[in-house]
């Protein structure tokens, strides 16, 4: 697989249309499956099955459907079997708790491991992080597994049976939602109430502090970068000690009903307290194409104009309860974190970027590649964008990414 290196072109805007799905090949055989999770819940999956198939590889990503996903038709093309399955949280910010998550995978994955010779996860964008983190609570001993979330909650994972993959290809994998939180939360907010309340001097589209309107590339000074993303850590560190607070009083709540029997203490115990996150689209990186550099297009994965969806309804984590910001969203607290996961990953792997990617950056892939504990690991940069988009005048890049998955099973 060969690197593609080349300047940005910063007229381009863009780069958050996904390709279209490949058809499924006649003859396929299409099971559809409800598979109960040892917590209660119930997720369903898809399996994709064309004659003979020995192998099985899995799309599975915490907060999306992937039983569109583009690469299925072309695996299946190919002989692989797909399982593409859904889980609690689809659709939802507010939910997901990464370790619920990973009951939800380790109950789908038990019908094509029993199926198959080899079950191959694909880690497309957040489901390269879930999959990361599921590999480091499935090969862990049950007594070493997490034992609570960072909400306070038992997670049950030690009593989990988690089927073991052969292998694992990572796709576009970001660092984790809360890491992509981390650096792309405004932290010019100074009124978690007020969706415009901004401090100038941290205002990332601000033209005195480097801002230009696009196509134009921003430019930042490194100084205000380093205060930049400094102010960044410090809201997380706030939002998280607010969470952490809602949390208490649910427990608190939760111990009063245990000793009075009181419903309005049992009502206080379930009432949700949700946080309200506004402003997450502000990653320097979306805006200054000079900052880790690739053929990423201006903009981000929601669209061509982040100066404006930072103030609008479209965003990561924008409305989500206590466990799930700390559980998912806070990049300080979250344990469904690539970077930890990774030197817990020992299966054998692919890791495949796409060279314009606008949320997996080289320098954040050349450390969590590294980071990789699995002695038998292959590398490789695809041409396309991070859904797998064409870049002008090029294949579509899930096509690429296809043909190199292949070759790797």
């Amino acid at each position: 697989m060969t690197s593609i290196v080349a300047a940005p072109d910063t007229a381009r805007l863009g780069g958050h249309r996904r390709p279209e799905p490949a058809p499924i090949p006649a003859g396929t055989e299409i099971s559809l499956h409800r598979v109960p999770t040892l917590d209660g819940a119930t997720v369903g999956g898809t399996l994709f099955h064309p004659p003979g198939a020995t192998t099985c590889v899995t799309v599975i990503h915490p907060r999306l459907d992937m039983s569109g996903h583009p690469m299925i038709g072309l695996l299946i093309e190919a002989g692989v079997a797909v399982w593409a399955q859904g889980m609690r949280a689809v659709g939802t910010d507010h939910a997901l708790v990464h370790e619920q998550a990973l009951l939800d995978v380790a109950a789908g994955y038990a019908i094509p491991r029993a199926r198959y010779d080899r079950l191959v996860p694909l880690g497309h964008s957040g489901g390269g992080t879930l999959n990361a983190f599921y590999l480091w609570q499935a090969t862990a001993a049950p007594e070493e597994r997490i034992t609570r979330t960072p909400g306070g909650r038992l997670t049950r994972l030690a009593e989990a049976q988690m089927p073991v993959p052969d292998g694992v290809v990572f796709l576009a994998a970001h660092p984790g939602q809360g890491e992509v939180m981390l650096h792309s939360i405004d932290p010019s907010v100074i009124d978690e109430a007020d969706p415009l309340a901004a401090t100038p001097e941290l205002d990332l589209f601000d033209p005195r502090n480097g801002f230009r309107e696009p196509p134009e590339s921003s430019s930042y000074i490194s100084a205000f970068l380093a205060r930049y993303r400094a102010a960044q850590r410090e809201r997380i560190v706030r939002l998280d000690d607010r969470a952490r607070r809602r949390v208490a009083c649910r427990e608190e709540a939760q111990a009063r009903f245990k000793e009075t029997g009181d419903v309005a203490d049992r009502r206080a115990a379930l009432a949700p307290r949700f946080l309200i996150v506004n402003r997450t689209e502000a990653d320097p990186r979306y805006v200054d194409l000079s900052l880790d550099p690739n053929e990423r297009p201006y903009g981000s994965l929601h669209g061509p104009y982040p100066h404006l969806i930072n103030y609008g309804a479209v965003g990561f984590g924008r409305i989500c309860s206590p466990d799930a910001w700390l559980s998912t969203w806070s990049g300080l607290s979250t344990n469904a974190s690539f970077a930890k996961a990774a030197p817990h990953v020992t299966v054998p792997t692919l890791y495949l970027e796409f060279s314009g990617d606008q949320t997996l950056l080289p320098a954040d892939a050349d450390k969590l590649y590294d980071m990789i504990g699995a002695p038998e690991k292959e590398r490789g940069v695809i041409s396309g964008l991070h859904f797998g988009a064409a870049l002008p005048g090029r294949r579509p890049g899930i096509e690429l990414a296809a043909d190199a998955i292949l070759d790797w099973l």
